[in-house]
């Protein structure tokens, strides 16, 4: 099964511009235009560079087969499945809750626009100086309507931008694969590139875990890496860890 799921998502990423786009299979905002139910499966498949595809796919290489041996390839599909569309979920929760306060923002700057109000938005929800040279001819003239009509036209669009950007990746399942691999096997040890020593799984597990709530929270400005997609993968994981351990207690 791992195998399976590693050439389905190389072979669809070969396609993806053509037989697969991503405007079209990638999960956006409900609210959006672009919105398709299916895009909580259809997302899970898509990546946005070879990186991206590589470390999520290696990740499920090294940790997967393990899992499969535990498991059966079966439960591993649908734990792979289950989880990544539980991620998709609470991820689809919080962005609707931070398009809110973007929605909130920007109506704010419309009505009152500033030239320090339209670098604030800008610093905050772009990156620190995008468009700084619109900024500084705005404050130095502040009384002209062209310049200010200027920066509600970019705050529009920067609002639109965000509104319609989606989430792709497999990266909500992978880190489900992750979480049950150390639930599963804490005690063993792993050897990390970027770490000379071993460090048992549940260890790491628990740093990763610390480290994209910390992400989720202080996302700073241009940050594209969907955090609460990556904990709900977990979250979830470690609810069905909980109810299958439990369930085959029962059983025996």
């Amino acid at each position: 099964m791992v195998r399976n799921l590693l050439i389905i998502n190389v072979v669809i990423f070969i396609l993806q511009g053509s037989l697969f786009p991503a405007n079209q299979f990638a999960l956006y905002h409900f609210g959006s235009e672009f919105f398709r139910p299916y895009q909580f499966l259809t997302h899970m498949f898509l990546h946005g560079s070879w990186g991206h595809l590589f470390s999520n796919m290696f990740s499920l290489f090294i940790f997967g087969p393990l899992l499969e041996r535990y498991w059966g390839p079966e439960r591993l599909l649908a734990f792979y499945l289950i989880c990544g569309l539980g991620a998709s979920v609470l991820y689809s929760g919080v962005r609707a809750y931070e398009l809110h306060e973007l929605k909130q923002e920007t109506s704010l700057y419309l009505q009152n626009p500033s030239p320090a109000a339209f670098s604030n938005y800008m610093d905050e929800h772009v990156q620190p100086g995008y468009r700084r040279d619109l900024a500084i001819a705005y404050q130095r003239n502040a009384n002209n309507p062209q310049y200010e009509q200027a920066t509600k036209q970019e705050v529009k669009e920067v609002y639109n931008a965000v509104f319609n950007s989606p989430m792709l990746g497999a990266s909500g399942a992978v880190f489900a694969i992750l979480m049950a691999f150390g639930m599963l096997f804490p005690n063993l040890e792993l050897m990390l590139l970027f770490l000379p020593i071993p460090i048992k799984a549940k260890y790491f597990v628990l740093l990763y875990g610390a480290f994209e709530l910390y992400s989720g929270f202080n996302r700073t400005p241009g940050d594209n890496v969907a955090h609460f997609a990556h904990l709900g993968g977990m979250l979830f994981a470690y609810i069905l860890v909980k109810m299958w351990h439990r369930n085959n207690f029962q059983e025996h």
